[in-house]
C-alpha cells in the first residue's frame, strides 16, 4: 500500500460501499479522514470505529453551503488538507427518453455531477495556494461506453464528470495540484438494489448477490470489489502518483477493453463452418 503519512483527506458518500471502504483504506495508509455522507448513525459508527484519524461531517453534497462546511470543517478540524475524493452518487431515473422525469433528470446530475463540481471549487482555494494536492473523483464505465447503465441520466451524469475531470486538470495542474477520475466497471455494491427501489438497508444486503452476475462481465473472471477501487484511489492520493494528471483510470477488469477473446474466437469458427473453410 502506498503510504499517505500526513495527509488530510475528504471522502464524499462514505457511509457505505466504496466510499466507506476508501475510508478504510486511507486510515490504514496514513491519512487522516473526513467521511462525509448524509447518514448521521452510519457515519458517527465508521468515524467511531476508525478512531482517532477519522471525522465525520454529515453533508448533503447537492448543496453548495453544506459542501462549503465540509472543506472548512477538514481544515480546521484536522489542520490542512491534501486530497478530497467526490465519490458521493446513487440512482438515477431509468426509462427512456420519452419518459425521463425532469425534476428525476435535475437531482440525479445534482448528485451524481454539480456536487463534483461543488467538491473540486471548495477544495481548489486551498490546493492553489499551498500548490499542492490531489482531486480524485469517481466517474464509470457507463459515462465512457452507452449501454452500460440503466439509467441513461446517470451515464450522461459520469459522462460530464470525466470531462469536467479533464478541464479542470488542465487548469489546476499549473499549479501542481491533480485532477484524476476512476471509473468503476461491475463493483459489488448495494447501487444495484438502490436503483430498483429497495431501501437503504436492504439494499445494501444485494452486494453478494451480485458477485455471481457481475463475474460474467468482463474477461476478469470475479466481480469487482469496493478494494479494487478504494486501492486505486489511495494511489492517487499518494505522492508516488504526482505526475499523473487529467487521467481517467477505469477499474474494469477489462469490461470495455473490446469483445471476450472466447466469444471472438467462436464467432471465426462458425464463420469458417459457413465458408466451408478447415480450421488452420
Amino acid at each position: 500500500m502506498f503510504s499517505l503519512d500526513g495527509k488530510v483527506a475528504i471522502i464524499t458518500g462514505a457511509t457505505s460501499g466504496i466510499g466507506l471502504t476508501m475510508a478504510e483504506k486511507f486510515v490504514e495508509a496514513g491519512a487522516r479522514v473526513v467521511i462525509a455522507g448524509r447518514r448521521r448513525p452510519e457515519g458517527e459508527a465508521l468515524a467511531a470505529r476508525l478512531g482517532k484519524a477519522a471525522r465525520f461531517k454529515q453533508t448533503d453534497v447537492t448543496i453548495e453551503s453544506q459542501m462549503k462546511a465540509l472543506v472548512a470543517d477538514a481544515v480546521s478540524g484536522f489542520g490542512r488538507l491534501d486530497c478530497i475524493v467526490n465519490n458521493a452518487g446513487g440512482p438515477a431515473p431509468v426509462g427512456s427518453i420519452e419518459s425521463i422525469p425532469v425534476d428525476g433528470f435535475d437531482a440525479g446530475m445534482a448528485l451524481l455531477c454539480r456536487s463534483v463540481m461543488l467538491g473540486m471549487k471548495h477544495t481548489a482555494p486551498i490546493f492553489r495556494k499551498q500548490r499542492s494536492g490531489s482531486i480524485v473523483n469517481i466517474g464509470s464505465v457507463a459515462g465512457n461506453r452507452a449501454g452500460l447503465s440503466s439509467s441513461m441520466v446517470y451515464s450522461m451524469a459520469k459522462a460530464g464528470v470525466i470531462h469536467l475531470t479533464k478541464c479542470v486538470a488542465m487548469e489546476l495542474g499549473e499549479v501542481n495540484v491533480r485532477v484524476n477520475c476512476i471509473s468503476p466497471g461491475g463493483i459489488a455494491t448495494g447501487i444495484f438494489g438502490k436503483a430498483l427501489g429497495l431501501p437503504i438497508a436492504e439494499a445494501e444486503k444485494t452486494a453478494e448477490v451480485m458477485k455471481a452476475s457481475l463475474a460474467k462481465l468482463q474477461p476478469i473472471p470475479r466481480a469487482g470489489l469496493p478494494e479494487d477501487i478504494a486501492t486505486c484511489a489511495v494511489f492517487l492520493a499518494a505522492d508516488e502518483s504526482s505526475f499523473i494528471n487529467g487521467q481517467d483510470i477505469v477499474v474494469d477488469g477489462g469490461l470495455i477493453g473490446g469483445r471476450f477473446w472466447t466469444a471472438q474466437q467462436e464467432g471465426l469458427n462458425n464463420l469458417r463452418k459457413a465458408f466451408g473453410v478447415s480450421p488452420t
